[in-house]
């Protein structure tokens, strides 16, 4: 089945060979022209260049040509980057650039790039918003499974005393690498992915404001998990302090410890490329008519999260610098016993790290707007303050990062203030959960779909989750419970129900628009159910095995918690069984499910006004914005398309005529 419309251009149809073309020279080799010969020619060229460049410069430098100390290898540490650049110039994210760097004759078509005509085209690098969405989202999910599978092992492990599956040594690399997976490889970009299919359609643009960059943002990603997943198979075993990277642990930790810090770089790069993207996109890319005050509160909550990625994330991408650094070059960030600093490290990480808590939930709470409204058919409640609480979680969030260090021998003085902004920050928080719950009242609910179901299971799971954090943010309570499975239980019903809950929300909403085809609500609802049972089971007990006293980071525990922790591991695996319905599930309905109309769910957003799925560049003509986006029951469209009763196409083919000029939109796109 094709994924993708039929590509028009200039009134014609063209075939799939032509849109494949690139530019390039008939006749040329494979591995001179973009795809995957030339990328896997070049990761061997990129690493060899790497491994030789080390060789080289010890031999000249009279050392040892092989450094094996656990926190050395350099002939190992240069060529793991340089490999991926060669891959990534091989598979042709730099093409464009380096022809215009040089003065080359640049392609003919430049949106050659652009579209899919079958599932291989999702295997190229493309410039196309809607197929970089499903790379997006097919590769987070594999290493979502990926990630579950390892917790599987994980609470197999836990389910009785003692040791019974794995060593001490490699449960720590267990749910190191679960933990990495989920946070930088899941929950960040999926939000990435979905936005990247529906914000530009929402927001009524054929494309993001740059499309190459956006297309690199992707390719970063792969290399950061094949980088976590690896260092299972390096000298000394997977990275093991955890997915904050403690230092001085780090410091001194084996060799998959360096594999963390370049995947955090590979991943943190590519947040950062999308965050630039979606922050110049929703600011000057939206249709005629769409004021801030008109657009949905996605691209409210995009806007926040992107913010926060351009602001914090350079931070975390320091540290783990500073830590490489330390260990592959023996400069001194952190070694207490040459002057380093040790508590400046978490500072650094958490300065990121809690702004990176609502960087995994902003994007959330905009998809639970748009399942909400639509499913209750009522506007959203309050949706001026809706959008004003999420810049407030931005301003806020940036004042509460050292709450995580309040055993950490901080200032005592800082304590105070920190506990105060890390409680007030619950203050916009909880504007959103009542403005959801107001929505709902009186609403004509469709809890029959799964996204509908998923939005409700959230406020009530999260909502626990913000109870747990008011209390783990109070000076007394976080010092009892610090470093015990009430943590573990915090942060996943945080994350899980506030994050994970809300990506299936939105896959669910967005799936008919995705795929063209209907999933099976039967199987929808049993996923939900499961999940939502499976989550409860899982992390409630966890708070009283904290409360108790129970570690967290430990593979054997006293009798006195085996019970509890033989509930969690039974529920643990019921909620991984349920993600295997999903999976089935998706897979099933994209090849066989019914084709989907345009708006299944009597959506009022211009992605509901498009074909499903959408033509390659969107729209025929650009939409025109005339009323909100959430006025159900007024009688008032939020948009205009072409061929619609009061259309003027005049100011829309004007923006689209300037966008072209600047060479953001092709000529087929214009009104």
């Amino acid at each position: 089945m094709s994924l993708a419309a039929p590509v028009r251009r200039r009134g014609t149809e063209e075939s799939p060979g032509a849109a494949r073309a690139g530019g390039e020279r008939p006749g040329r080799s494979p591995l001179r022209r973009a795809g995957w010969p030339r990328a896997l020619l070049w990761f061997v060229i990129g690493g060899a260049l790497g491994f030789a460049l080390v060789i080289v410069l010890r031999a000249i430098s009279g050392l040892e040509l092989f450094q094996t100390e656990q926190t050395g290898y350099p002939h190992v540490i240069v060529p793991a980057i340089t490999a991926p650049l060669g891959f990534l110039y091989g598979i042709g994210c730099f093409d464009y650039w380096l022809r215009w760097a040089r003065g080359a004759r640049l392609p003919a078509d430049e949106h050659a790039e652009h579209g899919a005509d079958s599932w291989r085209d999702y295997l190229r690098f493309n410039t196309d918003h809607k197929v970089i969405g499903v790379q997006y989202i097919v590769t987070t999910f594999v290493f979502f499974f990926i990630g579950g599978a390892l917790a599987m092992g994980i609470r197999a492990e836990l389910a009785q005393p003692g040791t019974q599956l794995v060593s001490p040594g490699f449960y720590n690399g267990l749910f190191s690498v679960h933990a990495a997976l989920m946070i930088f490889l899941f929950v960040i970009p999926v939000f990435a992915g979905i936005a990247n299919y529906v914000l530009r359609l929402m927001l009524g643009a054929p494309d993001m404001a740059f499309p190459r960059l956006n297309a690199l943002s992707f390719w970063l990603l792969p290399f950061a998990g094949i980088l976590f997943l690896v260092s299972f198979f390096v000298p000394g075993g997977a990275f093991d302090a955890g997915w904050t990277g403690y230092a001085p642990l780090s410091t001194g930790a084996p060799l998959g410890q360096s594999f963390f810090n370049l995947g955090v770089q590979f991943a943190g790069a590519s947040s950062i490329m999308a965050a630039l993207n979606f922050l110049v996109t929703i600011l000057t890319m939206r249709a005629p008519g769409m004021t801030m005050w008109r657009m949905p509160l996605l691209g409210w909550a995009n806007l926040a999260t992107s913010i926060l990625v351009v602001g914090a994330t350079p931070f975390i991408a320091g540290a783990q610098f500073m830590v490489l650094f330390d260990r592959v070059l023996h400069t001194n960030f952190f070694q207490v016993a040459f002057g380093g600093d040790t508590l400046s490290y978490q500072h650094i990480f958490w300065f990121y790290s809690h702004p990176a808590v609502y960087i995994m939930m902003l994007p959330g709470f905009g998809i639970v707007s748009e399942v909400i409204s639509t499913n209750a058919r009522k506007p959203i409640f309050g949706y001026r303050l809706m959008a004003l609480s999420l810049i407030g979680i931005v301003v806020l969030s940036y004042s509460v990062w050292a709450h995580h260090m309040f055993v950490s021998g901080m200032f005592s003085w800082l304590r105070v203030p920190m506990m105060l902004t890390s409680v007030l920050i619950a203050v916009p928080t909880g504007i959103k959960i009542f403005s959801w719950l107001a929505t709902l009242v009186q609403g004509v609910l469709q809890t029959g779909n799964a996204a509908m179901l998923f939005a409700l299971g959230f406020i009530c799971t999260f909502v626990v989750g913000g109870i747990s954090g008011v209390m783990v943010a109070l000076v007394p309570l976080d010092i009892h419970v610090s470093d015990t499975y009430f943590i573990v239980a915090h942060i996943h019903y945080v994350l899980f129900a506030g994050s994970v809950f809300t990506i299936f929300a939105g896959i669910y909403h967005w799936f008919p628009k995705i795929t063209g085809r209907m999933y099976d609500a039967r199987l929808g609802r049993l996923h939900f159910w499961l999940t939502f049972v499976g989550t409860w089971g899982t992390f409630a007990a966890m708070h009283w095995l904290g409360m108790q006293g129970m570690p967290r980071r430990v593979v054997d525990y006293a009798d006195q918690f085996a019970d509890w922790n033989l509930v969690v591991s039974i529920f643990g695996f019921v909620l991984g069984a349920a993600q295997l319905i999903f999976l089935y599930n998706a897979i099933v309905s994209w090849r066989f499910g019914p084709r989907a109309p345009a708006n299944p769910w009597r959506g009022r957003t211009i992605e509901w006004l498009v074909p499903s799925p959408p033509p390659r560049f969107n729209f025929d003509a650009i939409p025109r914005v005339v009323g909100g986006p959430y006025d159900f029951g007024t009688g008032t469209p939020h948009a205009l398309m072409s061929g619609d009763d009061g259309y003027d196409g005049a100011q829309a083919s004007q923006r689209a005529g300037e966008r072209q000029a600047a060479g953001r939109v092709p000529e087929a796109t214009k009104g």
